[in-house]
């Protein structure tokens, strides 16, 4: 038996609204990085250049379908799996920020602790962990074939290549990391 919210869903998939969304937010992005980036001048000035500019974008964006002759279905199906994915992954990083908190001191709270803790080496290497849950993202949810790399193609003993690579590397930096410390007390 099926919910309200599944049978509002299942209707609004009949109706094409999910084949909508992704427009609308291509356009919002675009919107937000002309405002952002003040292209053409100040923002409140210029609303109405950024909104035609954001919107003609993103038409030019999801034309691309219809003009390579691909279905809308194909783009729907990716981003609600690379979102899915994403999602999944901030919640987990969300859940682990939680955790953490029971431990960091009341008064100071755990804002304050990371901030002063991601100085540095430590945090170029938390900014590398995010990109390589990024890089997780897009190949779980099959991202990486919009940009020509097949995964199935790739062969096992490379991907167990790359992954020797990146443990070797970090080791490495952990090392030179402890080392760098350890001089410091000297």
């Amino acid at each position: 038996m099926t919910t309200g919210l599944e049978t509002v869903l299942i209707n609004l998939n009949r109706m094409g609204f999910f084949a909508f969304l992704p427009f609308l937010l291509t356009a919002a992005i675009f919107y937000g990085l002309l405002r952002r980036s003040k292209l053409f001048g100040e923002p409140e000035r210029n609303v109405v250049v950024n909104a035609v500019v954001a919107i003609v974008a993103a038409f030019m964006v999801w034309a691309y379908p219809i003009i390579s002759g691909t279905s809308i279905e194909e783009y729907q199906l990716f981003f609600s799996t690379f979102f899915l994915k994403g999602t999944i992954a901030t919640l987990t990083i969300v859940i682990g920020l939680i955790i953490a908190g029971m431990f960091f001191p009341e008064k100071e709270g755990i804002s304050s602790t990371l901030i002063d803790k991601l100085k540095g080496r430590f945090g170029m290497g938390i900014v590398v962990f995010g990109l390589l849950i990024a890089a997780g993202v897009l190949i779980a949810s099959g991202a990486v074939s919009f940009f020509g790399i097949q995964i199935g193609e790739i062969d096992r003993d490379f991907v167990y290549s790359i992954i020797f690579l990146v443990v070797f590397i970090g080791i490495i930096g952990f090392v030179v990391w402890i080392t760098g410390k350890e001089e410091k007390k000297k």
